[in-house]
């Protein structure tokens, strides 16, 4: 297959094309930049300069593709509606271009919370929800079926870790409680966070491009749930700092993220695809040393 990734030099797009690339695929990855599109070309891919917001370019590089993988995003958590329009934008360049092939397009999202239990590939979130707005871009793309389009979901959890994270949540955790001299935690810590590693998730991203059917909700979940304490504990003893509790704001916007527990499930998904997580787990990956050096 001839696939586009957008946010192909990302944190996940640079370990979604080796992994694509590695199967035989061929590649070409949105650059908005010559750095990014250095990186592509040397991760085997090719280069196609343009911007998210160059909906020209989107729809030149679905076109000339047999599926499309999308996972650019602005995160800017100053204007988040407006990145979440700017992602809708462009879902729909996308689509448009595929329109009546019945190629795939496969967008990243993210896992929802469900109160009292993890959540499902079949669940949604609140309305109320800050990531309802990227629910209803997913939503819209689901709808595509109509418009002759394979459209498929994979949802990511909180935290996709891995050699390499340098801006995840994981890495800014870790930042705060270097600048705060605590590994801290919000509550009593058994709020649950979910992950995977970058790696099981590229896997995931390619399978769903080859083979997922229309309309595939997807988990791209490797630990269902890890408590926030023990996330903080594993920090703390790396860093050498006491693990505490603390007030949500000393993490910014992360703490209202914290506060939740949000387990989440794969169930589902691995029962739609051969897909298995065999890399190491979030504590496991923490362990090795690499947030820390």
């Amino acid at each position: 297959m001839r696939v586009f990734v957008t946010g192909a030099s990302g944190w996940i797009g640079s370990n979604v094309v080796p992994e694509l690339v590695g199967a035989g695929h061929e590649v070409v990855g949105l650059a908005r930049s010559e750095e990014s599109a250095a990186t592509i070309e040397r991760l085997g891919g090719q280069a196609l300069r343009g911007e998210l917001s160059d909906l020209g370019a989107l729809r030149a590089g679905a076109e000339a593709s047999d599926g499309v993988i999308h996972l650019a995003f602005i995160h800017d958590f100053s204007d988040f509606a407006a990145a979440v329009q700017a992602d809708a934008n462009a879902i729909e360049a996308l689509g448009a271009a595929l329109e009546g092939s019945g190629r795939p397009l496969v967008i990243a999202s993210g896992t929802p919370v469900v109160p009292g239990r993890a959540a499902t590939e079949r669940d949604t979130n609140a309305a109320d929800s800050p990531a309802a707005g990227r629910e209803n871009n997913a939503r819209a793309l689901l709808g595509m079926s109509e418009r002759g389009v394979r459209p498929v979901v994979v949802r990511l959890p909180r935290t996709v870790h891995g050699a390499g994270d340098a801006h995840g949540f994981v890495a800014r955790l870790v930042a705060i409680a270097r600048e705060r001299g605590v590994a801290g935690y919000v509550g009593d810590g058994s709020n649950r966070w979910p992950a995977v590693h970058v790696l099981d998730a590229a896997h995931l991203f390619r399978l769903a491009v080859e083979q997922a059917p229309a309309g595939s909700v997807l988990h791209a979940v490797g630990d269902e749930g890890v408590a926030i304490r023990d996330i903080a504990a594993e920090i703390g003893r790396r860093l050498e700092l006491p693990t505490a509790s603390v007030p949500a704001e000393q993490f910014g916007f992360l703490g209202r993220i914290l506060a939740q527990d949000q387990p989440a499930s794969n169930a589902l998904t691995r029962n739609v695809l051969p897909w298995e997580p065999v890399q190491p787990g979030l504590l496991e990956d923490l362990a090795k040393g690499h947030y820390f050096a």
